[in-house]
């Protein structure tokens, strides 16, 4: 891995103008937090079939994925920031979540009692008792995170010596306690997935005779004993109980000078061959599992440009692509990701770059400053964690969502070489106990209640990975028909907002900095698309849109960018006359208008009207009325227009924001 830097400080997110006293949603801010009724991910209390049920995890620790009194959904309107889901717009379909457990993760794990390792490995594992973690990220061989007093691989012979046949191939040291434990996790959660990577080849197959640092040997027989190398770990690992899934054939290629651990500088050019080489012996060896590519940050490694060798100058900025441009993209399902540079919007450009490849999120850990007290880390990692994996891979296209290490000791390790600050979901303290760390949570957010095979489908987002005091969300249809709508608050104050599907809505307060997770059942949303209003409707794409506005009109293209967390504003009070236009390209056919002011409180407009047009000079007024919240729902007669104007005829002191129009046939 990548040493992590330790999670930027929480900035306080409050919004630039506080809301007039006397509004509709200045009352909402004081409304209670729903109280807790159940604690430490174990649903304690009946609900009705109905029920919207939701689990809470705080800053402060105080609340960790507890279970809060359930709310329904009812169809009253709301004046709040409202969340839309659209379960008819579908994204990806989502493999699962979890870490890896390393060779440092069994050592500590087995420092606990027979009793103690075995409620360890519950909370982990269980999807009833404990989290439920559905997929697993494994080494082959060593990395830095090991507890052996050498690195190590499957391979390894004396210094001189090479084995091109692997006589000497062998998986004992897994044996010991890695294998026995992933055999329990699976028998805990049969489903769960793995994807293996090592962190180098056999040191007799390196330009430097090293694990550490070092090229592979540029020769048609090392990269076929490598990849033979790969398929018989793939094999012994099946053999051993432990089908591998994913395989990936180098942990962060472009980490040329990792700190005293194993690490390869390969290349693009290198992968290619040495992927080339495996395809077609891990179709015969094991038709089932996928190759991926790449496996290192959103962005650049940091400083690989200045150490790039001659043959690649300037080091390989776009490395992802250029592999799926390669002939051996044939035999990569998709590609992996890391989150130690860069951000998460990188893998929605590779995705929309090559939509029939993958991507999958394979590890972040959380960290620690020196000084930093177990509080502020729990703090930290939570809100960093939360926006930036939990919510900004997912809503990226991640299939999977991994952190490293399960369970680690007090002190990060052991680790040999490589991170110092990491944390794991668990840490294990000599006394043979161990406490729940963020990650726990974070993941558990998402492995507990979103299912292999769930769906992630529309919402409306309003945060983003930097924190900006508003709402972040992801939603996720289950393979049974329920929902997950999982929910970050962006700021250190309380928020309310609703959830809107369809006519059916509820509303609720989130504290300061939390993460949520609601669920509710198929049917507690029947009916909600079948009102006369709502009957058959379909969204229309913007993708092709433009838009002007009467002022800002470069911003208004915010407004039409399918992104609520940006918009276009007026950037003054409220007056009449104001409007944002849109030109669909072509005439289409409208039965609703949706005008969402975001997440910026009381910058709804004060009333309003929508008029359309097909040639942009002759306009008719569709519909008009008076704001009462952010989101303002018109519903129109059949209508062909080819131009929408919204123009807010009111007046008041805010401005006037739009995050996102939105239009249904």
């Amino acid at each position: 891995m990548t040493s992590p830097t330790t999670p930027p400080p929480t900035r306080r997110g409050t919004h630039r103008r506080r809301l007039a006293a006397g509004t509709a949603l200045a009352a909402s801010a004081a409304l209670a937090l729903a109280p807790a009724v159940a604690a430490d991910a174990h649903p304690g209390h009946s609900t009705a079939t109905d029920d919207v049920r939701a689990w809470i995890t705080t800053p402060d620790g105080t609340q960790r994925l507890t279970e809060q009194a359930p709310t329904r959904f009812t169809t009253a309107s709301s004046a709040r920031t409202t969340l839309t889901i659209d379960p008819a717009t579908s994204y990806q379909t989502m493999d699962g979540f979890g870490g890896a457990l390393t060779d440092s993760t069994a050592a500590v794990l087995y420092q606990l009692s027979p009793a103690e390792r075995a409620q360890a490995m519950r909370d982990l594992f269980s999807p009833t008792d404990g989290i439920g973690v559905s997929f697993l990220r494994q080494p082959v061989g060593s990395s830095d995170f090991t507890a052996a007093a050498e690195h190590y691989t499957y391979d390894d012979v004396a210094p001189g010596q090479t084995d091109l046949a692997l006589k000497h191939f062998t998986i004992a040291h897994d044996e010991a306690q890695i294998l026995p434990l992933l055999r329990q996790a699976k028998k805990l959660n049969p489903s769960i997935q793995v994807v293996a990577t090592p962190w180098s080849p056999p040191a007799w197959m390196k330009t430097n005779d090293s694990l550490v640092g070092g090229r592979l040997k540029d020769d048609p027989a090392y990269y076929d004993a490598y990849a033979r190398y790969l398929v018989k770990f793939v094999q012994a690992y099946a053999k051993a109980g432990v089908p591998i899934d994913y395989l990936t054939v180098q942990n962060e290629p472009q980490n040329r000078t990792p700190s005293g651990y194993p690490g390869t500088d390969m290349g693009v050019k290198q992968e290619e061959k040495v992927i080339e080489a495996l395809g077609p012996l891990l179709k015969r060896a094991s038709p089932k599992t996928k190759i991926l590519g790449y496996d290192h940050n959103w962005s650049t490694h940091p400083n690989d440009a200045a150490s790039a060798p001659p043959d690649e100058p300037g080091g390989e900025t776009d490395y992802p692509y250029q592999l799926l441009d390669s002939p051996a993209a044939k035999w990569i399902a998709g590609t992996a990701y890391h989150c130690y540079a860069g951000d998460p919007s990188a893998q929605t450009a590779l995705h929309d770059a090559y939509p029939t490849k993958d991507v999958y999120f394979t590890e972040c850990s959380g960290s620690h400053g020196a000084t930093d007290t177990p509080a502020q880390y729990f703090s930290d990692t939570l809100k960093w964690h939360a926006r930036t994996i939990t919510l900004g891979t997912t809503r990226n296209w991640a299939k999977t969502v991994a952190d490293w290490n399960l369970a680690l000791d007090d002190d990060g390790g052991p680790h040999l070489g490589g991170c110092d600050t990491c944390t794991g979901f668990l840490s294990v303290h000599p006394d043979g106990t161990y406490t729940k760390n963020a990650e726990y949570y974070t993941i558990g957010h998402l492995a507990k209640f979103v299912k292999q095979g769930a769906v992630r489908i529309a919402s409306t987002s309003f945060g983003t990975t930097g924190w900006n005091g508003q709402l972040m969300d992801v939603a996720f249809r289950n393979p049974d028909g329920s929902t997950a709508l999982i929910v970050h608050n962006e700021n250190d104050d309380p928020r309310s907002f609703a959830v809107a599907v369809g006519s059916k809505t509820f509303e609720y307060t989130l504290p300061g900095g939390a993460l949520a997770t609601f669920t509710w059942p198929a049917s507690a949303t029947r009916g909600a698309f079948t009102g006369s209003a709502l009957a058959g409707l379909l969204p229309v794409s913007l993708a092709h849109a433009t838009a002007t506005a009467s002022t800002a009109p470069d911003d208004a293209k915010l407004a039409v960018d399918a992104d609520a967390s940006t918009r276009w504003s007026s950037g003054a009070a409220q007056t009449p006359g104001q409007y944002v236009q849109l030109d669909l390209g072509r005439a289409t056919g409208l039965r609703r208008v949706a005008i969402d002011a975001g997440d910026n409180l009381g910058d709804y407009p004060r009333a309003w009207a929508v008029s359309t047009s097909l040639d942009g000079t002759r306009w008719t007024t569709r519909a008009s009325g008076t704001g009462v919240g952010q989101l303002t729902n018109v519903d129109l007669r059949p209508t062909l227009a080819r131009y929408i104007k919204i123009t807010q005829t009111g007046t008041s002191g805010s401005w006037w924001s739009v995050a996102d129009v939105r239009l249904y046939r």
